[in-house]
């Protein structure tokens, strides 16, 4: 295990090492960011000024030296625009998006597992294609315009939940949330079932998939044997047996809604750190974009070592090595 350990955490590094290549050369061709911090009149004494002050003047290797010895360091640069430290601003911001990934994820699992399980379990029946039918329907809708029409229906038509914002929030493990009090939780509603929706459909699916391959082990039919009841013969040895593959796509799934959940988090106005990303592009606020990016790669592979980890756990079969 210690061996493992340690060559995952060398894989890792060099991970990072590589985006952190990738984002530099890809920040260095999206223009130079002076012009953005600079006035309309400024002259060009001015804005040679700005890109000393920026470190901007010196060669692209000692820029990137200068940007690998600063991440080193734990110093991801200031924000251009809001003139505080980029990761403050991620820090305070990623609170927001895991609110709606949690609650997103939490109604894809109870809605999935059981539908996932009663069409696996029973492929020929009508409910098992109206199931599959949904998922398709589920993974075709566009994130953005399922927003639009449940702002549309809930929102504007049956004034049941807010359209857009955050609602008010409460100090919670040194974090500012918003589902302890109702209000805070009628925000969050339309934004997490937005997000689930096509998280909900692929796992459903997924399950169905690795339940059809489950239910024809002899396991199944021993258990069966036994006089073991359906819910057992189901949930006890189908499920467990079939959650492999449910664990690797529920964590790249995961890390993939905190990551990429920009569209929702726009058309909800929800302040998290996916609209941080929008608004920081817009704005050409390089230091943000970076310390996004590296946040999000660094998420993605504390998010694979974990699978990996789990993987022994549900299935001893499975070495580590």
């Amino acid at each position: 295990m210690l061996g493992y350990l340690l060559k995952r955490l060398i894989q890792m590094i060099v991970v990072l090492w590589a985006v952190s290549v990738l984002v530099f050369v890809m920040m260095s061709f999206t223009g130079d960011p002076t012009y953005m911090m600079v006035p309309l009149d400024a002259t060009e004494e001015q804005i040679e000024q700005a890109r000393r002050l920026l470190g901007l003047d010196d060669s692209h290797l000692v820029q990137y030296w200068r940007f690998l010895s600063s991440l080193t360091q734990g110093d991801f640069g200031r924000s251009f625009v809001f003139r505080q430290p980029a990761m403050q601003l991620i820090l305070e911001r990623l609170p927001a998006t895991l609110e709606i990934v949690a609650l997103a994820m939490a109604i894809a699992l109870v809605l999935a597992i059981p539908l996932g399980v009663y069409a696996g379990a029973n492929p020929q029946r009508a409910g098992s294609r109206a199931v599959m039918a949904g998922s398709l329907v589920g993974i075709s809708l566009p994130g953005f315009w399922l927003g639009m029409v449940l702002i549309f229906v809930f929102a504007v038509k049956l004034q049941l939940f807010p359209s857009s914002g955050r609602g008010p929030t409460q100090e919670w493990l040194g974090m500012r949330v918003s589902f302890l009090s109702w209000e805070g939780l009628r925000h969050l509603i339309l934004p997490a079932l937005t997000l689930s929706v096509g998280t909900l459909a692929i796992l459903m699916r997924i399950i169905r998939a690795e339940m059809m391959e489950v239910m024809k082990q002899d396991y199944i039919k021993f258990a069966r044997a036994k006089g073991t009841d359906r819910r057992g013969v189901l949930f006890k040895h189908g499920l467990k047996n079939a959650l492999i593959p449910l664990v690797t796509v529920f964590g790249l799934m995961l890390g993939d809604l905190i990551a990429f959940a920009t569209l929702t988090e726009t058309i909800f106005a929800w302040p998290g750190i996916g609209k941080l990303l929008v608004d920081s592009i817009y704005r050409g606020d390089r230091p943000v974009i970076v310390v996004y990016l590296m946040f999000v790669a660094f998420m993605f592979v504390v998010v694979n070592f974990v699978v990996d980890m789990l993987y022994a756990l549900i299935d001893p079969r499975i070495k580590i090595k």
